[in-house]
């Protein structure tokens, strides 16, 4: 959650994770008063979704990255239903009192411990409250994973792609229950003119980031011809739980 991010790129860039929100949103039970988490909001663009289902609600947008943040703002701004924080969600989450329910989309992946992860949401959320997320999932862009390997790098630590059984027994364990996990495979065919810059601010940016301009341009470049289609096989983790009352 601290790797910082290229938030105009993720603007333009994000459309499957904006289509994989909408899904996640819609399996919401809301009345429209809630206060709500979203945990990982990146630019908004889901959060703008959740908002539409709570007229006269709250929602706490929250990321790791200061430039997702200072996106949302502008997004956002005038919107007194909107609070938005800087926070890594391996921490204690700076939260003043409890929310109704938490969103996310697109983010527990990059996340190493989802045991604390799942702690500190439990922490904030009211007895009963809803969890209802999606993320990377066992298997997630294992063929990439491939390409990447055959150039001498790897993606390293600081993820998590889990399997369904694995996050139902964490679940648990952090205090939820009436959980469903589940996976489904989303392969998706992007643009062939936006794939190196959806790897580069996407997939890989933790192997680039650092990396000299003309290194990077070169090691995105090579993985992008190395693919056979612009297609990165996805697999989502579905996750729907309650904070045990």
């Amino acid at each position: 959650m601290t790797r910082e991010w290229d938030a105009a790129a993720y603007e333009r860039l994000s459309a499957p994770q904006t289509r994989w929100g909408r899904v996640v949103v819609d399996r919401f039970e809301l009345h429209g008063n809630e206060r709500v988490l979203d945990a990982g909001c990146g630019t908004g663009r889901v959060t703008a979704m959740l908002l539409e289902r709570l007229p006269d609600g709250h929602v706490i947008g929250l990321d790791g990255s200061a430039a997702m943040i200072e996106q949302a703002a502008v997004r956002f701004a005038g919107d007194t239903r909107v609070e938005l924080i800087v926070a890594d969600l391996t921490e204690l989450l700076p939260l003043d009192g409890q929310v109704d329910a938490i969103l996310s989309t697109a983010t527990f992946h990059w996340i190493a411990d989802h045991a604390s992860l799942f702690r500190n949401l439990a922490s904030v959320l009211s007895p009963g409250g809803q969890l209802v997320a999606q993320c990377g999932g066992a298997g997630n862009i294992s063929s990439l994973e491939r390409v990447v390997s055959q150039l001498g790098h790897t993606f390293g630590g600081g993820k998590t792609f889990a399997t369904a059984e694995e996050t139902r027994a964490r679940l648990e364990a952090a205090g939820f229950d009436d959980i469903e996990t589940w996976l489904h495979e989303e392969p998706t065919t992007l643009p062939r003119e936006d794939l190196e810059a959806f790897l580069e601010t996407v997939c890989l940016g933790g192997i680039v980031e650092g990396m000299a301009d003309d290194e990077r341009a070169r090691f995105v470049h090579d993985v992008a011809a190395r693919m056979p289609d612009p297609l990165i096989d996805y697999v989502r983790l579905n996750i729907s739980a309650r904070r045990t009352a």
